[in-house]
């Protein structure tokens, strides 16, 4: 039996490549609406929506909000006169970004691997029909027991309110077999540990860690997530398929 029975997964830049479908995203809507859409647009753009993230994370604001105010805080950090359409360029950027699915290299392997000694399931703040639709597309909707999106159970992370939805639903008791696992410090980290869970931190680009959030574990690769979650033995048998796992964390 694995270390942990069940592994709760983060979706953007954790298992989907959330920063190359924001570029692209970003970029074609901005196209459509003839405004700037160069390398500069989007750093300016991704600071603002990042400042926004974190606000939600941290109880400022809701999500309605924060699709309702980004784009307005966009065109005046790029100093543009406010064309009317926000709300428009936002709802037209989110049906984009639903049509990208970008994998992580390696991703559905590892949920396959996982898979085979551990109950998966994944754990998205992201907006809800962007991320189904992601999810379903990218294939790693297969090999989740549970699929749970912040927007449907009504909380979000790092609430400690959303995990406590997650475990009960999948019918999970013993916390201390789950390890929450994502790149985001404020809300994966910090909700897995209001939670009372183990939590890993996927720092697949080597950030410096500048907050006084500390995770469990700290990983770069997914092969190194196999060595906390599998027991040695189980480390052996990467690669043979249809071996047994208990769905009882």
């Amino acid at each position: 039996m694995a270390i942990y029975t069940c592994v709760l997964l983060d979706v953007d830049n954790t298992l989907l490549d959330f920063d190359a479908a924001e570029r692209q995203a970003l970029t074609d809507m901005l196209a459509e609406y003839e405004l700037p859409h160069d390398g500069q647009a989007y750093d300016v753009y991704h600071k603002v929506n990042r400042e926004l993230w974190d606000a939600l994370a941290k109880g400022k604001l809701n999500k309605a909000k924060l699709f309702q105010t980004r784009f307005q805080r966009f065109m005046q950090a790029m100093e543009l006169p406010d064309n009317g359409k926000c709300h428009a360029m936002n709802d037209r950027y989110e049906e984009l970004l639903a049509t990208h699915a970008d994998l992580i290299p390696g991703a559905l392997n590892a949920l396959e691997e996982l898979g085979e000694v551990a109950t998966l399931a994944t754990v998205s703040n992201g907006a809800l029909a962007v991320q189904q639709a992601r999810i379903r597309d990218s294939g790693v909707e297969r090999y989740m027991d549970g699929i749970y999106i912040s927007e449907k159970v009504g909380a979000a992370k790092p609430s400690a309110k959303l995990f406590e939805h997650v475990l009960k639903d999948l019918g999970i008791s013993n916390r201390s077999r789950v390890l929450m696992v994502g790149d985001d410090l404020l809300a994966d980290i910090k909700g897995g540990q209001n939670a009372g869970l183990d939590t890993c931190w996927v720092n697949f680009k080597n950030e410096e860690n500048t907050t006084d959030i500390h995770p469990k574990y700290e990983v770069h690769s997914y092969e190194e997530l196999y060595k906390i979650v599998m027991e040695p033995e189980e480390l052996e048998n990467i690669g043979v398929r249809n071996r047994r796992h208990s769905n009882e964390a």
